[in-house]
């Protein structure tokens, strides 16, 4: 069955020759069948609905990201009209395939040039696939942010997002390919997985029975591609994270270090000043003086 749609051009969209576009929308079920001029990625960041494309209708939960390619007739809608109870908010990104073949002279990978060639002659097709562990979901947001508050530096800046949003993507696409290395994109996942999880009580004995590896070989793949044992590993992660936490709020230090996997704040204190340098309090006191403008 076939839909009447409108048309978008980038024209509309792209001012100041940017070949850009970010916003965060909420759909309506009065959203019109589109199809455009430009490629387009949606990232689903409230709600549930639903995609229609072309013939098909898809269930869309949070999460989510897609790819739609020029001339692919489609629209997302909520799955009822009630805003309020039945949100559907999603981010997109809107780029000419002009730009793409710019970002491609800054890319050395054979496969990242390639996808982006195949992106931009319009070989790769509607692709969608789950946020697993929030890259997506940041990259979205700070191209938002620095699209809708520009700063110095916000076009250069807004174009290696970009360039991460199609690495990320075609990494994606690689994961799901039968042919991709299984025991590197295993592990690489398994580092997302602690990536979400580093504050609970991990051993090595349990993310061996996890993942299906003996804690040997375990161990020898976290030496192969981090050069760190995994007990360093999850040290230094826990670390950054406190580093972060640090900075970003007021919280009282022996909260933060519960936050991030220590009950004993004289532990934490410790070996926070062995991986920095220096102690919690001297790095909340030296990082807000750094972030005080000079008058």
């Amino acid at each position: 069955m076939s839909h009447p749609a409108e048309t978008y051009r980038g024209e509309h969209f792209f001012q100041k020759n940017q070949l850009l576009y970010v916003n965060r929308a909420s759909e309506s079920m009065m959203s019109p069948y589109h199809d455009h001029d430009f490629l387009e990625c949606v990232y689903i960041a409230e709600g549930a609905g639903y995609h229609h494309i072309g013939d098909q209708v898809h269930k869309v939960l949070k999460g989510q990201v897609f790819f739609i390619p020029i001339g692919a007739s489609h629209v997302f809608r909520p799955i009822s009209s009630s805003k309020d109870k039945n949100p559907l908010s999603v981010f997109n990104c809107v780029f000419s395939p002009l730009l793409l073949h710019k970002l491609s002279a800054f890319a050395s990978d054979y496969s990242i040039v390639q996808f982006m060639s195949d992106m931009e002659r319009g070989h790769f097709p509607y692709y969608s696939c789950i946020d697993t562990n929030d890259q997506f979901e940041k990259l979205f947001l700070t191209m938002h942010r620095e699209f809708v508050l520009p700063q110095s530096g916000s076009s250069d800046y807004l174009h290696t997002l970009l360039l991460q949003l199609m690495i990320a993507l075609q990494r994606s696409m690689e994961r799901s390919s039968p042919s991709s290395a299984p025991s590197q994109t295993a592990f690489v996942q398994l580092l997302n997985e602690l990536d979400l999880h580093y504050n609970q009580e991990l051993t090595l004995a349990k993310l061996a029975q996890a993942s299906g590896w003996s804690e040997r070989h375990l161990q020898r793949l976290f030496q192969q591609h981090t050069k760190q044992s995994f007990h360093r590993y999850l040290q230094n992660l826990r670390i950054q994270k406190s580093q972060e936490l640090l900075r970003s709020s007021s919280l009282k230090i022996s909260t933060i270090a519960e936050m991030v996997g220590y009950k004993d704040i004289h532990s934490f204190n410790q070996l926070f000043k062995r991986c920095t340098g220096m102690t919690p309090s001297a790095y909340r006191k030296e990082t807000a003086t750094a972030d005080v403008p000079n008058r």
